[in-house]
């Protein structure tokens, strides 16, 4: 039975990844590559030394076209699109009427009248659905998710890569251009961005040039000691940056000024889905924080673990995201904890915490991300 038999989507690079040994898996319903034969750890160091190809066609496009686009999107999403250009991308939140983050999307501002939205897989065609269903009259929205493969190249030697197979990149952080590719003569939209802290750029690709596209990167990539890589390394790589994953930091139940993202919320506009729940929180206060957390012990914490201000107590915050860090030697990890618990850590400075691991009450210091110190992104 293939995976499209069981319900599950595939990227157009299925057959890429398979040949390479990759071990795959269900992610957001889409089946993707988790790691190689190489492993997690080297997928990791080739990034943040190196350079990593991975494969994310399973993040979502979403273009929103027609007179007044622009004005549509800065009404709906928490970012404003204003303060961007055309060939600019924006992170920004698209929330519920509580302040809850249904998505965190990327904006591409190709034009006034013409912007790609790329939310995440499992949130596509509800984002999809919510635009539509505001969208005024000459504004249209289509969800082209599938259509297109989505590319990432990070990690330090990513320009000099993109070099080598002839596609021009975008200097500046979250710019992009559309080029013409010399590896397959089809039309690419490049933009400097990225999941894991490094330099690095987004690849959105035909889906009938996508494999051509892989089998260039892959073979420069290996001419300077790069690799391909899978989503668990991506994992490793974001969570060091303490970058949020939708699921995880970031739910309808949670809000951008829980999750450490108020930056990404332009307070002074007029009009944006959940303003005045998120106003509201913010005049209050909210009652709980994201923090990073440094485990004793190479103990190893993982999602729903409690956490507590001292051993015995009372549990004061879950794990939202845990993982061993590569390139620290240590467990990592990210939590939602009681504000009054974080502004205690912040005041004494090198504050400890304890996780429940299985039972066993593991010391850790909390922190603010990110983990670690990259090759910088701009």
């Amino acid at each position: 039975m293939t995976a499209l038999d069981q319900g599950e989507l595939c990227s157009p690079l299925l057959h890429r990844h398979e040949s390479l040994g990759a071990k795959l898996g269900d992610f957001a319903g889409w089946q993707m590559p988790l790691q190689y034969p190489t492993g997690v750890l080297a997928e990791h160091t080739s990034v943040r030394e190196r350079v990593g190809i991975f494969d994310v066609s399973h993040l979502g496009t979403v273009w929103v076209t027609g007179r007044g686009a622009a004005d549509f999107i800065n009404s709906c999403f928490t970012n404003d699109i204003n303060r961007i250009s055309k060939g600019q991308a924006q992170y920004t939140l698209c929330c519920n009427e509580l302040g809850g983050v249904v998505d965190d999307v990327f904006v591409y501002r190709v034009s006034d009248d013409r912007l790609l939205c790329v939310p995440n897989a499992a949130n596509t065609g509800y984002v999809a659905q919510l635009l539509a269903k505001h969208a005024p009259h000459g504004v249209e929205v289509e969800n082209t998710h599938g259509s297109s493969a989505i590319i990432a190249v990070q990690g330090p030697s990513s320009t000099e890569l993109l070099n080598k197979v002839g596609v021009a990149s975008p200097g500046r952080y979250l710019s992009f251009h559309t080029v013409q590719s010399g590896a397959t003569g089809s039309a690419i939209m490049v933009c400097r961005s990225g999941y894991t802290g490094e330099r690095g750029y987004e690849l959105i690709v035909p889906s009938g040039d996508a494999a051509l596209m892989w089998d260039h990167l892959l073979t420069a990539a290996a001419s300077v000691g790069g690799a391909p890589c899978g989503l668990a390394a991506r994992d490793t790589l974001r969570t060091e940056m303490g970058y949020p994953l939708h699921g995880h930091e970031l739910s309808p139940d949670v809000t951008p000024l829980e999750a450490r993202l108020d930056w990404a919320v332009a307070w002074a506009k007029p009009a944006f889905w959940g303003r005045d729940a998120l106003l509201e929180q913010r005049a209050a206060g909210p009652a709980r924080a994201l923090v990073g957390l440094k485990l004793s012990d190479r103990a190893i914490a993982r999602p729903g673990m409690v956490v507590r201000a001292e051993p015995g107590s009372v549990p004061r915050g879950v794990i939202t995201s845990g993982t061993f860090s590569p390139t620290l030697g240590t467990g990592i990890a990210l939590a939602l904890v009681d504000t009054e618990l974080k502004a205690d850590a912040a005041a004494e400075g090198s504050a400890t915490v304890v996780v429940d691991v299985r039972g066993r009450e593991v010391a850790a210091a909390v922190t603010a991300p990110p983990f670690v110190t990259t090759h910088g992104l701009r």
